[in-house]
């Protein structure tokens, strides 16, 4: 029998979810329904780590990959949300499957399977489970498909940003989006190494710690005598950005293909 947990705040979501995995997979037991991300703290604080656990994002008291930071989870997880853009981020962690909200009773199956499989093979074999979670997540570069679009919150409505039209990300307290005729929005994610890893390189740079700009944002370049690069974007308008002397011969090369 498979110990399983859900973490969901939304109590409906949470017994209809429960009653669909019995019904796709009579091996799977759910120990517990943990409606936030406290009552998760203090359940793993109590309790020994469960065979699977399924997992909202947004929780009404924060963000479920918050137990990452406290708990070293080995378990396989299978997100379960109403939100596609935290796809990478829920793979880089314990992340088996990512399940849209309504779940499709076939799509759970599959996902449950896929569990099964993990659970069984870590049980008979040596091999840990941080080694088979590597080897299914192995990323396949030749087919790496990056992020269309970001979505952010506006007067608690979501807003779909086209990547194409992204001027610059900019960390300050929080990371903010530019579009390219000067809008300014709040994501929620928390480093630009994250969001990096989801832009197509052709046409995005990290130009240094705090920024990455898309090649069509930038207005002119300034050579300075220490060799440094400062960029001139035209959005926002007249925004200058560093490219230390370190990086200026590769960003050189990238701007001038």
């Amino acid at each position: 029998m498979i110990k399983a947990l859900i973490i969901e705040d939304e109590g409906l979501i949470a017994r209809q979810l429960q009653s669909r995995i019995q019904s796709v997979a009579d091996d799977v037991n759910i120990v517990q329904i943990l409606p936030s991300l406290k009552t998760a703290k203090a359940w793993f604080l109590n309790n020994a780590e469960p065979d699977l656990i399924f997992m909202d994002i947004q929780l009404s008291d924060g963000i479920s990959f918050e137990l990452f930071d406290h708990f070293q989870l080995k378990c396989p997880c299978i997100f379960v949300t109403a939100y596609d853009e935290y796809a990478l981020r829920a793979f880089k962690v314990n992340g088996i499957d990512y399940l849209l909200k309504p779940v499709n009773a076939e799509d759970l199956k599959r996902a449950i399977d896929k569990a099964r499989s993990m659970i069984q093979s870590v049980g008979s074999t040596s091999a840990s489970m941080d080694d088979f979670m590597k080897s299914m997540h192995a990323p396949d570069r030749s087919q790496k498909l990056y992020k269309e679009k970001f979505v952010v919150s506006v007067r608690r409505t979501w807003v779909p940003i086209p990547s194409g039209n992204i001027a610059l990300f900019l960390k300050d307290s929080v990371i903010y989006i530019y579009t390219m005729d000067g809008e300014r929005y709040v994501t929620d994610y928390v480093t630009l190494d994250e969001i990096e890893e989801l832009l197509d390189p052709k046409y995005f740079y990290r130009t240094n710690r705090q920024s990455i700009v898309h090649i069509d944002a930038i207005k002119s370049i300034k050579p300075m005598e220490n060799q440094k690069l400062v960029l001139t974007l035209r959005a926002p308008a007249n925004t200058e950005q560093d490219v230390s002397r370190e990086k200026a011969p590769a960003f050189k090369r990238w701007w001038d293909r």
